[in-house]
């Protein structure tokens, strides 16, 4: 349970202020189709993060010495003081105006993930905690909580939440983490 626990509320947290919520107020203002982009963004999710902890975990078993250790608490760390720099603003093109609410969320999203710092924290949780079925389903859980608020909410909902607050909470719990990783001297 604590990979599951821990992995809602490593994403979740991360999120707030993300590229994402970004695509999904976009996406609202866009096909004001909330639960076919809900779908989206949950296929999207699932499938990236289920590759990314099943990644992640077979990291992990390389990553079980003390160096691995520090690895993966450094890992933490620097994702931690990388949420410190913003998200760029960008507005996904008009060439999938096309297609419908749930296709377009889809793709967004599983592109908007690659590399993102939420995908980059799933691969280390599963090399964390070698769970890859928990953690594929906290950080779904966590990206959902994130982000359909946002959809459901819009815009009223971006200007209640102050996006560096947002930014600087994420921050400090990754850093916490990899720091608890480290000083534990033991893998989360």
């Amino acid at each position: 349970m604590e990979a599951l626990f821990t992995s809602v509320l490593t994403v979740a947290v991360a999120e707030i202020g993300d590229k994402t919520q970004l695509l999904s107020l976009f996406l609202i203002a866009r096909f004001n189709r909330p639960w076919s982009i809900v779908a989206g963004i949950f296929i999207a999710t699932l499938i990236n993060h289920a590759v990314s902890a099943g990644a992640g975990v077979w990291l992990g078993q390389f990553l079980q010495s003390e160096a691995g250790i520090w690895i993966i608490g450094g890992s933490f760390i620097a994702v931690g003081l990388w949420l410190l720099v913003p998200d760029k603003e960008e507005e996904p093109t008009s060439r999938f105006d096309g297609y419908g609410a749930f296709l377009v969320a889809s793709i967004l999203f599983f592109l908007a993930e690659i590399g993102d710092k939420t995908q980059i924290a799933t691969v280390l949780l599963g090399a964390n905690f070698g769970q890859p079925v928990m953690v594929t389903i906290g950080t779904t859980l966590g990206m959902l909580i994130a982000n359909v608020p946002v959809v459901f909410m819009g815009a009223a909902l971006m200007r209640i939440i102050p996006f560096k607050l947002a930014r600087l909470v994420a921050a400090a719990v990754f850093i916490l983490t990899g720091i608890y990783s480290l000083s534990a001297d033991i893998v989360l």
